[in-house]
């Protein structure tokens, strides 16, 4: 009966087995009347008539039987013609011309299938199933048959389709696509790359996902014939691929635009995309397996994205060890990727065998301008740091591991501030870096406290040469990140942190007990005696035995043998700790609520002065004269008076010996003084007549009368104030009279007599020769 029907007729009934999902009536109507239907129209009528809701599975055979021209096998059978038996024939032809078919050749097919009707109508219906219907997820199962048929519909189904239904149905299907299939096809390269992973470790549930992201999404869309332009290559690059153009992607830059973006904003999910995925070679393709991309594609993704790598681990700008830790990983893993020599697999390996870089093919690296490299186009073929070479990879090794030190000392460093340091070279600011670590490191100690030390040694020496022998204070060209700094300096600060410690032992084993010590004899003298000073002026008890005294009298004879006993250091050291000993004897307050500290006596500007806040306080107290000449004259061989300040170290002892006999009358001046105030007069009296008389350091034969007299002021007043003494009911009787008359009243008109003949001679030994 169909071959019957008028072609208006044949035409209606296909539309209308089309619009109603009879695929079987559709198949055998079109067998049996192939001239009129032919496959073009066919697939014009099925386009526009059937329904998006018909699953691909119902018409899929259908489609390849007609791809392949083999409609046969569906001619058996009855047909119902009943719709259009009844119409007229000039008003089926009428209706036949208003059925307004769509056109499989459009702006929307890509100009690859317009010689292909089938690829073309499978491509237009999955944009309608998309848009109209919401079917993307079947979008794939309506496409799966015909991959084999046709390669340029295999390459598009693997670029677009396959990136945009994982993206929006697979991975991240709780949130309405933004774009539609045909709009996600119209996006320019770097739109979609950014849509594509626009949720991609925006969650901490989805971190990991994010290698899964870029194999499934970004490798599948890269393998558009689209993606890919042509550029003239350099000479270099002739010669290296004997090709004479190189490949580009737009994309693909993007992509990597997109991946030190991450470094620098969330360096996590860059971390993450390097340890979860392997690179341009791992693509998840899905049902199809035989896409390449070419040698020159391979070779241009691969070294750009080792590029983007190195770019990433120096955007980081977390100063944490697991920042620092993940930065390495990237590196660890681009290396491993490019194929060059092994090295430990976690920063913290790395960092417990400090290696030597001295054979590593390192930039050289000095400069302004490589400090520049490290901030601007971190992704042009220009910048040798991010160049994927042995030698780019070698420095940003070192520098993370320089960091990584400087962290794990309690001082955070990351990437960009180890690259300043190491290429600027500015010593000022490296000293101040050293000082700090060393500062740092003494106050997180634990455990075995001499292996710790070892430990932070190594640490820092290694910043300083990494691992280079020889003082890289003079190399020109590669130096550790702490190079600009001489080596004896490093040593120098951490034997003030050792002795600061009290790690005396080991301190004696590397600067004293070594073969060939690191210091000279005279650093290690002059760091010891400041560090015992340094102790001194800490301590808050001038109790020898405890606290600050205590190390300081422990670090000045820490160096036996190149810092013994008769040393002038330890002597004047040694001194100032017995003054200030004695001192603790006596009750001693300088302000009003707070007690003496022995660093006053070394930043006060007459020290002795302090023994008179002595006498002032304490009862009696200047009845213990000889102990407060001691203590004097050990102010004095401390160096501490004002004019023993001025006296050096390797000075004879002539030169002290004008102080101790300046410190000396002072003190007898001072007791008088004080003894008179608590009208002990007959004390006052017996120092005057026995101690004024005797000078007990110095002869001042030789010297002018004027300069004699000002030396020995002290003496003079304390002797006038003793002969202007008026006796008082509180004046103390005295102990013992020997010859002197017992009569108080005629014994105090005696003494004034003798103290008379003292003021009239300052010498009164001159009188005797």
């Amino acid at each position: 009966m169909s071959s019957l029907l008028s072609p208006g007729k044949v035409l209606l009934l296909a539309a209308h087995y089309a619009t109603h999902g009879d695929i079987e009536s559709l198949a055998r109507l079109a067998s049996r009347r192939a001239k009129v239907l032919h496959k073009e129209l066919l697939l014009r009528i099925l386009l526009t008539y059937l329904p998006e809701t018909v699953k691909p599975s119902t018409y899929a055979g259908f489609l390849l039987s007609l791809a392949r021209d083999k409609l046969e096998g569906y001619a058996e059978g009855e047909l119902d013609t009943t719709p259009v038996e009844d119409l007229p024939e000039d008003e089926a032809a009428r209706q036949a011309k208003k059925l307004h078919l769509q056109q499989l050749v459009s702006a929307e097919t890509p100009s690859d299938f317009h010689g292909d009707p089938v690829s073309s109508f499978l491509i237009l219906r999955s944009y309608k199933m998309d848009s109209e219907a919401g079917l993307l997820s079947q979008v794939p199962s309506l496409l799966a048959p015909f991959l084999s048929q046709s390669p340029a519909l295999r390459l598009w189904a693997t670029s677009i389709v396959v990136p945009y239904v994982r993206r929006n149905v697979e991975y991240y299907a709780d949130e309405n696509p933004t774009y539609s299939l045909l709009e996600f096809q119209k996006l320019s390269d770097s739109a979609a790359v950014l849509y594509l992973l626009s949720r991609t470790g925006s969650r901490e549930e989805d971190k990991g996902f994010i290698g899964r992201d870029v194999r499934g999404m970004v490798g599948p869309w890269l393998h558009g014939r689209s993606r890919w332009a042509s550029k003239p290559a350099s000479d270099d690059q002739s010669a290296a691929n004997d090709v004479e153009v190189s490949h580009i992607s737009t994309g693909w830059k993007q992509f990597l635009e997109w991946l030190v973006n991450q470094a620098a904003t969330s360096w996590t999910v860059a971390v993450a995309v390097a340890e979860q995925w392997g690179g341009p070679k791992d693509t998840d393709l899905g049902e199809v397996d035989d896409l390449k991309f070419t040698e020159a594609q391979q070779q241009y993704l691969l070294r750009s994205y080792a590029r983007a790598i190195l770019a990433s681990a120096y955007l980081i700008p977390e100063a944490t060890a697991e920042a620092l830790s993940g930065a390495y990983q990237m590196v660890y893993k681009i290396r491993t990727m490019l194929g060059y020599n092994d090295i430990p697999p976690t920063l913290e390996t790395a960092v417990s065998q400090l290696p030597s870089l001295s054979g590593s093919d390192m930039l050289t690296h000095i400069g302004m301008k490589t400090a520049t490299y490290m901030r601007n186009d971190l992704l042009s073929d220009e910048n040798p740091l991010t160049s994927p070479t042995e030698g780019a990879m070698a420095l940003l090794t070192a520098l993370l591991m320089s960091a990584s030190i400087c962290t794990s000392l309690g001082v955070p460093c990351c990437v960009r501030k180890a690259g300043d340091f190491t290429f600027l070279q500015d010593q000022r600011e490296q000293k101040g870096e050293i000082t700090k670590l060393i500062r740092s490191a003494s106050a997180q100690v634990h455990g075995d406290g001499d292996r710790y030390w070892s430990q932070v040694r190594d640490k820092l020496l290694w910043l300083n040469t990494w691992g280079v022998e020889g003082d890289q204070s003079t190399n020109t060209e590669t130096r550790g990140m702490l190079g600009a700094v001489p080596k004896e300096f490093v040593e120098t600060e951490i034997l003030k942190a050792l002795l600061s410690s009290s790690r005396y032992s080991l301190a004696k084993s590397i600067y004293e007990g070594s073969p060939e010590p690191p210091l000279a004899a005279e650093l290690i003298q002059d760091t010891v005696y400041q560090a015992a000073l340094r102790a001194f002026d800490n301590a808050s008890n001038p109790n020898r035995s405890r606290g600050g005294l205590k190390k300081c009298d422990e670090i000045i004879h820490s160096f036996p043998k190149t810092l013994d006993k008769t040393h002038p250091a330890t002597r004047r050291v040694e001194a100032l700790l017995r003054c200030t000993h004695a001192l603790s004897e006596y009750r001693l307050t300088l302000k009003q609520g707070e007690p003496f500290k022995p660093v006053v006596l070394r930043v006060h500007s007459d020290p002795i002065s302090i023994i008179e806040k002595v006498l002032e306080q304490n009862p009696k107290a200047y009845t213990r004269l000889p102990e407060f000449l001691e203590m004097a004259a050990n102010m004095v061989r401390a160096g501490i008076t004002q004019q023993a300040r001025s006296i050096k170290f390797d000075s004879p002892a002539e030169d002290s010996s004008k102080e101790l006999a300046r410190a000396e009358k002072l003190i007898i001046a001072l007791c008088i003084e004080a003894a008179l105030r608590e009208d002990d007069f007959e004390t006052a009296y017996s120092y005057v007549v026995s101690r004024l008389e005797t000078p007990a350091a110095t002869s001042r034969g030789g010297e002018g009368g004027a300069a004699g007299q000002e030396q020995d002021e002290w003496s003079w007043k304390a002797a006038l104030k003793a002969g202007q003494y008026v006796r008082t009911d509180r004046t103390l009787l005295p102990t013992h009279l020997g010859i002197a008359s017992g009569n108080p009243e005629i014994r105090h008109l005696e003494q004034p007599c003798s103290e008379v003949t003292i003021l009239t001679n300052p010498n009164p030994r001159d009188s005797l020769v």
